[in-house]
């Protein structure tokens, strides 16, 4: 091993393979001041080098700590286990005026916080495909923070929020792959965020391709699908996407539903799927007023499928007893 990677391996108390192989990628890049390359370098050799008896399935799942991030919301975090995972791509989806952007939103603040406060000590880039980025809500959720976690008071006014969420705007999907594959990555290398908000995922493919053009269609969804869900994984981000819904037809030519776009192509690369639908009740708290919404996991390899009713406040979403 390079003489300065040791040493700077040594500096960080990393003394084992196993300590290596347990810390994310972009945490390593942090605490050694070594670049991508010769992280990467380092794991591979670790990962070679490290000599075990096998694991079994529950002996893995008990040495592994899974990592969330918070939602900011107590009741939205226990309906997830804790909040999004990392390392893999959520599908938040509904219906417009539903709330998807303000979840995007929140947790482009809860990110921020350090991890004992469910947060991942980083920053969000957040890439808009339609509507300009809502700058000035981002800010309200920002004004509200010293309310929402007054014991937090201190740290919260430490925190130059806005300074770090970086926003990307992509009206083509050209602008997109270069947005994945270059602007992205060069952020997540510098250490500067471990969220990634795409919103919305279907808006370029809608526009872009006609119905006859499906073939194309469905063979760029699926390179853009896996780029996105490789930088999840390598870099250990929270990936969250916004999709859209369309009607469904049934057999008798009737409509049976709202159903997320992109369809089957899409759906594979996702490994949690939310479903946010607004309902026609409103609430009231604080002299503020909500129309009540219903936020579902609808499949997820270690959530059950469950509701909750949640509303949209000042200080943002959030769930009702």
């Amino acid at each position: 091993m390079d003489p300065q990677v040791q040493s700077a391996l040594s500096s960080a108390g990393l003394q084992t393979y196993k300590d290596l192989l347990m810390v994310p990628v972009t945490d390593l890049m942090k605490v050694t001041g070594l670049s991508f390359k010769q992280v990467e370098q380092v794991l591979t050799n670790a990962a070679s080098a490290w000599r075990s008896p096998p694991l079994t399935a529950l002996q893995m799942k008990l040495s592994l700590s899974v990592h969330c991030l918070s939602l900011g919301c107590p009741l939205m975090d226990e309906l997830l286990k804790g909040g999004l995972p990392v390392g893999g791509v959520t599908e938040l989806y509904g219906q417009s005026g539903a709330g998807k952007t303000q979840i995007a939103l929140q947790l482009c603040v809860s990110v921020q916080y350090p991890q004992d406060q469910g947060g991942l000590d980083s920053g969000a880039v957040f890439i808009c495909t339609e509507d300009s980025f809502p700058v000035k809500r981002l800010q309200q959720l920002i004004g509200e923070q010293h309310r929402l976690r007054p014991q937090l008071t201190a740290l919260t006014s430490q925190i130059n929020f806005s300074d770090n969420v970086y926003i990307e705007h992509a009206a083509d999907l050209a602008s997109l792959r270069l947005c994945l594959s270059q602007r992205v990555p060069l952020l997540v290398a510098r250490g500067l965020v471990r969220l990634l908000v795409l919103d919305s995922i279907a808006a370029l493919f809608r526009s872009e391709f006609q119905a006859s053009d499906w073939m194309e269609r469905n063979k760029q969804l699926i390179s853009f699908s896996s780029k996105i869900k490789d930088l999840s994984q390598q870099f250990n981000l929270v990936v969250l996407c916004i999709n859209q819904v369309t009607d469904v037809m049934d057999q008798s030519g009737g409509s049976s539903g709202p159903s997320p776009s992109l369809g089957l192509c899409w759906s594979n690369s996702v490994m949690v799927r939310l479903r946010l639908t607004r309902l026609p009740q409103w609430v009231s708290e604080g002299g503020q007023h909500s129309a009540l919404r219903r936020l579902e996991v609808e499949f997820s390899p270690h959530l059950p499928p469950h509701s909750l009713p949640v509303a949209v406040w000042r200080g943002g979403v959030r769930g009702l007893q």
